[in-house]
């Protein structure tokens, strides 16, 4: 697929790179940078939506003439009458407490989008229910001991070292590693138009 912008990556992860490169042959990654705890309110869906939507927005200033994508992914953890929303942990401690909170469970994976393009905007997201199995406390150690879970909302990363933790999952793949693909062939096609 070729936009007829020139295409804005809003993001530092190299999983959204090497997705995006799936679909589009060339675009320029600007990162935004942002104060995530100012946009994220109690509906995780609407968190994942202001967050990508205010990263495209941040870049669009400056790239006028581009097609800016934004993306942000919240993990969420259904609670009595509402949802927690797993971040990238702060710390070693963090991240095991967030892994021994999704172990046994079923969580929610929501991936925020948006694109903005002269005279243009389009913002979704996509969800993906993941199932984990019951994790011991020296499995959930040995995985943030090797640094992966880090710099990923919900402490893990499904197409590494995590993956023998999912039982299963309803949904897009690509929308838990963090770009959800199917919504973003529909909404690129929008831009076209």
């Amino acid at each position: 697929m070729v936009p007829r912008f020139p295409v804005v990556l809003a993001s530092a992860s190299p999983r959204r790179r090497e997705l995006l490169a799936q679909l589009v042959p060339e675009f320029e990654v600007l990162p935004a940078d942002l104060d995530e705890d100012a946009l994220t309110v109690s509906d995780p869906w609407e968190t994942a939506k202001r967050l990508a939507e205010a990263k495209a927005m941040a870049i669009a200033e400056s790239r006028s003439e581009s097609l800016i994508i934004g993306s942000d992914t919240v993990v969420a953890l259904q609670t009595v009458d509402s949802y927690q929303q797993l971040s990238k942990p702060r710390d070693r401690q963090d991240a095991i407490a967030i892994l021994g909170a999704l172990s046994g469970k079923v969580h929610l994976v929501i991936t925020g989008l948006a694109l903005v393009w002269p005279g243009g905007k389009e913002v979704g997201c996509g969800t993906t229910e993941v199932s984990f199995r019951e994790l011991s406390l020296a499995e959930i150690e040995d995985y943030v001991d090797t640094g992966e879970p880090m710099d990923k909302a919900g402490g893990y990363a499904i197409q590494g070292g995590a993956a023998g933790f999912v039982q299963g999952t309803d949904g897009s793949i690509s929308n838990v590693i963090g770009l959800p693909m199917e919504l973003l062939e529909e909404m690129l096609e929008q831009t076209g138009r």
